[in-house]
């Protein structure tokens, strides 16, 4: 309209002054017919605008509404929201993609209030990395707890039904999210997942042909040709024209024909039964206890029988008449018999845990493992929690826990590290590792100076819905959170030498939130409240 007013308005001055010839106004008007024709193309074009418009603040309010009332169930109950791995994943993608097309949307307009807002918070919002990371935690629980995509994709995941569910688009984007990482069996699980809520009338997106485009190649690389095969024709009957389907399929049924020439057999269709976890084998990867672990943590392949639970027991300890526990000896139960491993009850009380969290949440930061070459913290993709270190010096409450461990186990504490604080959201895990370290690092720990790590010292400080045990794949021990409670372990012998049983892991969190908090004692100082043993294995 700027652009045209300012000529209408010259023509009618003109008029006005008596500034033309009649020819002059003749024309004019052929001038102004034609703006009259004009006018009705910007009214017309007003009316679009309008209708867009209209249709982008009912999309707003639609987002709003939408968005209003996940934050009330969310602000509710945070940490109980987030403990579900699919409220997780779908935040990430909320904030990764959905937001930016919502800001897209209004930017199509001066909308600087809202711009401003989401400019000033977009530091804080997850990155393409992020939502990727989200993605493959789900891709995660999948594996480890044995759950197909729809129980995923309709919210059924171990006792719990909830509304968290997974679109078409969800699920598509999951796919392709493996798709880009070249993983081609959880691309083949999410892709099926997608076309199936598609052909059960969802609406989507994303169309059919780009799902079968993903599906098929996919299943192709998992090396099943006949359904990769059956799966392009079903795309070329919707889009004879896809020309790279089109070479697929030649390519897929030379190849098939080929195939059953070496092998001497005859065609036979693709099984029409979906695709479903179990259908392929998935790759094998680094951890060569892999299916121990996982199956420790699902409660399978416990190696405790009842024999050898009836030699467990519970007692008071006192810390050997440690004066601070003289008066109230703390709760001991043992968990393992070899090696020795026990859980101490009301090790932590809800007001000490609280004020741990406290500290810690301004500090947490993507957790790290040491390096066992030179010794130096990073990040590892086998280890997904974020940590914080907190001193005693920090508050009372820091000082008289570790005071607490010290007089419980005998160990002085002045040589162990920080006590580290670890939240594990959604697929949250720490692959199976030693806590010491083993002869070909020597400088694991050459830094601190203070010698190996002795012992570890596990305080749990929330409940865990499901998952999130910590497991021993190499005797089959899996030990579940129990807020307050805490657990200790001995991870070298008195002779110094490494016990390689204590390798362990924390399982991957499927429902719920883990906050975790671990003193790392180490060899300095012990030398009188640990002698050396006589053999290597005392």
């Amino acid at each position: 309209m700027r652009t045209f007013l300012p000529s209408i308005l010259w023509v009618l001055l003109l008029h006005c002054c008596g500034q033309m010839t009649q020819a002059e106004v003749f024309t004019s008007i052929s001038h102004l017919t034609d703006l009259i024709y004009t006018e009705k193309e910007l009214v017309q074009s007003l009316r679009e605008y309008i209708k867009a418009e209209e249709s982008k603040l009912a999309a707003v309010k639609s987002w709003a509404n939408k968005l209003d009332a996940l934050t009330r169930v969310s602000t509710s109950d945070p940490e109980g929201y987030l403990g579900h791995p699919v409220n997780a994943y779908k935040l990430m993608k909320r904030l990764n993609t959905e937001w930016t097309e919502l800001e897209s949307l209004v930017l199509q307009n001066p909308s600087d209030g809202f711009i401003s807002n989401i400019s000033t918070h977009r530091q804080y919002f997850p990155d393409e990395e992020d939502a990727t990371g989200a993605a493959k935690a789900l891709m995660r629980l999948q594996d480890t707890y044995q759950l197909d995509s729809e129980a995923f994709a309709r919210g059924k995941l171990p006792g719990m039904h909830s509304s968290a569910l997974l679109t078409v688009d969800d699920c598509f984007d999951m796919g392709k999210t493996a798709y880009n990482e070249a993983d081609y069996y959880h691309a083949v699980l999410w892709m099926q997942q997608a076309l199936k809520q598609l052909d059960a009338g969802e609406e989507a997106v994303v169309s059919k042909v780009d799902i079968l485009d993903y599906l098929s190649y996919s299943v192709y690389q998992m090396g099943d040709l006949p359904r990769a095969v059956e799966l392009t024709r079903r795309l070329l009957v919707i889009d004879s024209s896809h020309e790279r389907a089109g070479g697929n399929l030649r390519y897929y049924e030379n190849l098939l024909r080929k195939q059953l020439s070496e092998l001497n057999q005859d065609y036979e269709p693709a099984s029409e039964e979906p695709i479903q976890l179990g259908t392929y084998s998935r790759p094998k990867d680094h951890l060569p206890e892999r299916e121990a672990y996982e199956a420790l943590c699902r409660g399978e392949g416990l190696q405790m029988n009842e024999a050898r639970r009836s030699r467990l027991f519970c007692r008071y300890q006192d810390g050997n008449r440690n004066p601070h526990l003289l008066l109230k000896p703390i709760k001991e139960e043992d968990e393992w018999d070899s090696p020795n491993i026990v859980r101490y009850l009301d090790f932590l009380s809800n007001e000490e845990i609280e004020k741990i969290k406290e500290l810690a949440k301004p500090k947490l930061a993507r957790a790290t493992v040491r390096d066992p070459k030179s010794g130096v913290l990073t990040t590892a993709s086998y280890r997904v929690s974020k940590s914080a270190w907190l001193e005693g010096e920090e508050d009372p409450i820091i000082a008289r826990v570790n005071q607490r461990i010290e007089d419980l186990t005998g160990l002085t504490v002045k040589t162990a590290e920080l006590l580290q604080v670890a939240n594990y959201g959604v697929g949250g895990q720490y692959e199976p590792h030693f806590d010491f370290s083993r002869k070909d690092e020597p400088d694991a720990f050459k830094r601190l100076g203070t010698g190996n790590r002795v012992a570890t010292f596990l305080n749990y400080m929330s409940d865990v819905e499901a998952g999130g045990a910590t497991v021993f794949p190499d005797f089959g021990a899996a030990i579940w959170p129990r807020k307050g409670t805490a657990v200790f372990w001995y991870n070298l012998f008195k002779s110094g030498e490494g016990d390689y049983r204590t390798r362990h892991a924390a399982c991957p969190v499927l429902v719920g939130n883990k906050w975790v908090s671990n003193k790392w004692i180490h060899e300095r100082g012990q030398e009188f409240r640990r002698p050396c043993g006589l053999t290597e294995v005392d």
